[in-house]
């Protein structure tokens, strides 16, 4: 016999807002942006429908919000507690192919076709653009701040932090993508990724690809 649906509790709005947030996040993962409602989330967070519209103004006004919680997810996940100037790119970025082998939000948001157009699709999709900005300001922010503490660490000199980051990001971007598209198998993966993880080393952080 299935349980009855708890009523709605009311909560204080930041606890509120982080219920929503983290419900929409693993719904969408789970159903797809498309195949998710508002009702769904309200549902799988114990709230009222009304209290999203209320602090989201709509299904789509989360997704700015989920974009920076998957960015807070997926930092977490390549720093792994380690110090910045003691973490190694071979570590952040294989942290990275996992956080995304496991984690399928992102695709989930974009839909099974435009996963298998690539990159650019991802970034042109004007439904998905929330997402994808706020994410990428969290993501880049943090590998700016690993640059800056990795080559100040262990003496490198001439490389922008700034500059670096973002096409680290793009480059890793295109690099993921390559990785996870439908076909693509486990041996083919990892040469996608130890190809990254050289390119990386090579160009924001000191030249040396070849310590792994």
């Amino acid at each position: 016999m299935a349980r009855p649906a708890l009523a709605p509790r009311r909560y204080a709005p930041e606890e509120t807002r982080a219920r929503v947030l983290e419900a929409a996040y693993q719904l969408f993962a789970l159903q797809g942006y498309q195949g998710t409602g508002t009702a769904d989330i309200a549902r799988a967070a114990n709230v009222s429908e009304g209290s999203i519209f209320y602090h989201f103004g709509s299904k789509r006004g989360l997704l700015g919000e989920l974009g920076r919680l998957h960015g807070e997810k997926m930092v977490a996940a390549m720093q792994g507690g380690d110090a910045l100037e003691t973490l190694d790119p071979r570590d952040v970025i294989t942290r990275c192919f996992a956080f995304c082998e496991m984690n399928t939000t992102w695709e989930a948001i974009q839909g099974d076709d435009a996963c298998k157009e690539g990159y650019e699709k991802h970034k042109s999709d004007p439904e998905a653009e929330p997402f994808f900005l706020a994410a990428r300001e969290v993501t880049q922010a943090w590998v700016e701040r690993h640059i800056e503490a990795w080559n100040r660490a262990h003496g490198v000199t001439g490389v922008d932090a700034r500059i670096a980051a973002s096409l680290t990001f793009a480059a890793v971007g295109d690099a993921l993508h390559m990785a996870f598209r439908v076909g693509v198998t486990a041996d083919e993966r990892a040469h996608v990724r130890e190809q990254t993880i050289r390119f990386v080393k090579a160009a924001c952080m000191g030249g040396d690809s070849s310590v792994f």
